[in-house]
């Protein structure tokens, strides 16, 4: 009897070793210190600042500033008030004044685009082209 058992228990006891006693390899990786950290969320806040400066110098935010009731004391006390991911929004919305903004003309030339490819494709496989 223990001949018959022999084999199982022996298999057991392998897989007991290796699933309790064999451990996967260690993996470590260094992280950035607290103050390097820091310095870069400082250099971004200073951009980000920056940024918005810049779009405030323009004309017409000056001028939709006024009509909306905002002196630049006004809108500097608020700025200075602001939380770092609001100051991170608002300069990447003030990029698009500083770019001109997106007036729809980029989707409109793409929407013709596409028609024009499509209207040669059906050419090319000679299908008719009816608008009615």
């Amino acid at each position: 009897m223990l001949n018959s058992l022999r084999n199982p228990i022996l298999s057991l006891v392998i897989a007991a070793f290796f699933t309790l006693f064999v451990t996967s390899p260690a993996t470590a990786a260094l992280i950035p210190s607290l103050y390097s950290s820091s310095c870069s969320d400082l250099s971004e806040i200073s951009s980000d600042i920056d940024t918005i400066q810049q779009a405030l110098e323009s004309r017409l935010v000056q001028e939709k500033l006024l009509a909306y009731g905002l002196c630049p004391e006004d809108v500097s006390a608020r700025i200075s008030a602001m939380s770092p991911s609001q100051l991170h929004l608002l300069a990447q919305a003030s990029q698009d004044v500083l770019a001109g903004g997106d007036s729809g003309i980029g989707a409109i030339i793409g929407v013709l685009v596409i028609i024009i490819l499509i209207i040669i494709i059906l050419k090319l496989l000679d299908k008719e082209i009816i608008i009615k």
